[in-house]
Parts: structure tokens; C-alpha cells; sequence
């Protein structure tokens, strides 16, 4: 085993290391579970060691040969998952080898492609669906509605629909779904195309007044006063953003989170804390100051462009507003994006003087 370890890293007598590899990968797979742990884990070195120089191609054909084999080793099933999604997908999608507990590592170690994946494999569970629709990638979440065997809780419904306002694609597939509660169908009235609140109505077996009900309530909700703000935060709300910035856990993924569940409050509270702002000051320059306010918060904190406009519509619809970035605006997003980085876009953001 120590010659053939030898021999992946210096390759003689005219072997490719793309030989090498797929010789390792078969013995592993054919031997694996004679194997012992110290020459298993020489065998996955290899590999690993190898993956960088051995064409995609040959690694793609390896892992659709091993894509449904149920006698396959357990560990090069998930060292192949782990290499680019062009590899990683067949397995991702059919190997009947991978668990619960393997697709919630991927969905939270993995980038979108994998996460999107994992979306459209067949038969996920709740537990899986739970934390994919914690994303906020709209292809991960269109590749969740449109894979009809996957089961979905009706809390994660609950943030699907809600996150359908800001992500219209989601719309349709959404009300299609067989299994989508009917309450939850007739509050999507308030916002999808005519022609999806006919279907609505249509296959949800709503009678035309509950829609125009529904209507109706979403129209005193939308001309009524928004919620406000609670000045000061609830103490637990405090005692955790405190507890999380002094563990160095403040991140930015935990304003996504609690930004998509809909806690408003709590998103404003960890905000303001990331940008060392006064929290009344943070409100009046995040909400009142236009797109590239927000833009500017965004950079500062390390929020990606790419979930920018996410972040200004659900920020907006959890204060009662629905507010449609115009595309100047968009633009002069993007230029704080390009033309900044996190301190001088913190610095500029203190420099704007609220109205």
C-alpha cells in the first residue's frame, strides 16, 4: 500500500497519475470493506492528493459508476461529493448510499450548487427540506418546489411563501404543489398574477368571496400604520446579540437568518451591533435613506451582492412597506458594491446625515 502511495505521487513506467487514480478508486471500491481504517485512510489520501490532476471527465465517469452502487465505500462516495458540482452531482442526485445526516453536512458546508442538488434529489426529508429553505438562492429554493417528492413541513411552507414576495419565479411552482396548505395558498392572493389567484381559486376549492376576503384583509394590513419597531430591544433579544459578538459569532449569516424568519427586530439589533451604530440612528439611516443606504450596510457587514436585493425587500416587508428598487437604483447599488470595501463603506454610511 505505501508503494502504491508512493507510486500516485511519483508516477514510473509510463503511468498516468489519471491510470492511478481510477486503479486506487476500483481497488477501493472493490476491497473497501476488507480494508482496514489505517489503509482506507491511506486510499482516500491518495485520491484526494490525485483529484487535482485527474481530468473532471474521468472523475465524472467515476462517480456516475458509482451513482447507484449500494456496495460502495461509504467515505469515497463522500469524497467524491465534496469535489465540484459537475462531479459531486450524480451522487448527490441518486446514490442511495447517502443519509439524512450526509445531506444536512452538505447543505451547511457547501456552496449553492451543492445545496441545489441536494434541492432536487428525490424522496429528502423534512428535516433536509427545513434547512434548504433557510437559503436564500432562488435556484435552491425553485429546484425545493419543483421536486415533487420532496416533503415539506408546513412551517417551511410558511417561509417559502413568505420568501415568494421577493422571488416571484417561486410563485407559480409553489401554488402547483399538491401539498401546499390552503391557507397558505389563499394569503399568496395578495401578491401573485391574476391568472395564479384563478388557479388559486380554482384548485384550492376556494370560493371566490374567501379570496376577495383574503384580499380584502391583505389591503388593511398594506394602508395601515406598520408595526413598530420595539425601542428598547427585549432583554433576551440584547443578552443574545451580546452573547454572539463576544464569541465572535455576529455574522452575517445570522442577519440572513433571522432577516428570513421574519424577525425584523432582532435583525435590526445585530445590525446595528455589526456596524457600531446607535440602534435608533441604524433604523433612521437603514429604512429611511434609499437603496444605497442599505447597499452600503450590506457591504459593510459582508453581505454578499448577490442577496442584495433580498435583504432591501425582506427588510422592507417585515416593516409593512413594499417598495419595487428602481433601476438606477439597482445601479447604484452595484457601484457601492464595486467601489467599496467593508471599512469605507462603514465609513461612508456614517457619513450620511438622515433627513
Amino acid at each position: 500500500m505505501s508503494r502504491l502511495a508512493q507510486l500516485a505521487m511519483n508516477p514510473k513506467d509510463g503511468a498516468s497519475r489519471e491510470e492511478i487514480y481510477l486503479a486506487v478508486a476500483s481497488l477501493y471500491r472493490i476491497q473497501g470493506t476488507g480494508l482496514n481504517e489505517r489503509e482506507r485512510q491511506l486510499m482516500r489520501e491518495i485520491l484526494r492528493r490525485l483529484t487535482r490532476d485527474v481530468e473532471m471527465a474521468i472523475r465524472i465517469a467515476l462517480a456516475q459508476r458509482l451513482a447507484e452502487d449500494t456496495t460502495a465505500p461509504h467515505d469515497l462516495i463522500l469524497l467524491l461529493v465534496d469535489d465540484t458540482i459537475e462531479v459531486a452531482r450524480p451522487l448527490i442526485l441518486n446514490s442511495p448510499l447517502l443519509s439524512e445526516s450526509d445531506m444536512l453536512r452538505l447543505i451547511a458546508n457547501a456552496g449553492d450548487d451543492h445545496q441545489e442538488a441536494v434541492a432536487g434529489r428525490p424522496n429528502i426529508g423534512a428535516p433536509v427540506t427545513a434547512e434548504l429553505v433557510k437559503s436564500n438562492c432562488e435556484s435552491v429554493l425553485l429546484a425545493l418546489v419543483r421536486n415533487a417528492t420532496a416533503k415539506i413541513s408546513n412551517a417551511s411552507y410558511e417561509t417559502l411563501v413568505s420568501k415568494s414576495r421577493a422571488f416571484a419565479r417561486l410563485q407559480e411552482p409553489l401554488v402547483r404543489r399538491h401539498d401546499l396548505p390552503p391557507q397558505l395558498a389563499t394569503s399568496m392572493c395578495e401578491w401573485v398574477s391574476d391568472a395564479l389567484k384563478s388557479y388559486i381559486s380554482t384548485n384550492y376549492h376556494l370560493p371566490q368571496r374567501r379570496v376577495d376576503t383574503a384580499l380584502n384583509e391583505a389591503a388593511i394590513v398594506l394602508n395601515s400604520e406598520p408595526p413598530r419597531p420595539k425601542d428598547p430591544p427585549a432583554d433576551s433579544a440584547q443578552k443574545l446579540i451580546d452573547k454572539l459578538a463576544a464569541s465572535g459569532q455576529l455574522k452575517a449569516g445570522f442577519l440572513m437568518r433571522v432577516l428570513s424568519q421574519g424577525q425584523t427586530d432582532l435583525f435590526d439589533l445585530a445590525f446595528s451591533r455589526m456596524l457600531d451604530m446607535d440602534l435608533p440612528l441604524f433604523r433612521k439611516v437603514f429604512y429611511e435613506e434609499g437603496a444605497r443606504a442599505v447597499a452600503l450596510g450590506c457591504r459593510a457587514a459582508g453581505i454578499d451582492r448577490s442577496v442584495f436585493s433580498t435583504v432591501f425587500n425582506l427588510s422592507r416587508q417585515g416593516r409593512g412597506r413594499h417598495i419595487t428598487l428602481s433601476e438606477q437604483e439597482l445601479a447604484d447599488a452595484e457601484k457601492v458594491f464595486i467601489g467599496f470595501n467593508r471599512e469605507s463603506a462603514q465609513d461612508e454610511l456614517r457619513r450620511i446625515v438622515p433627513n
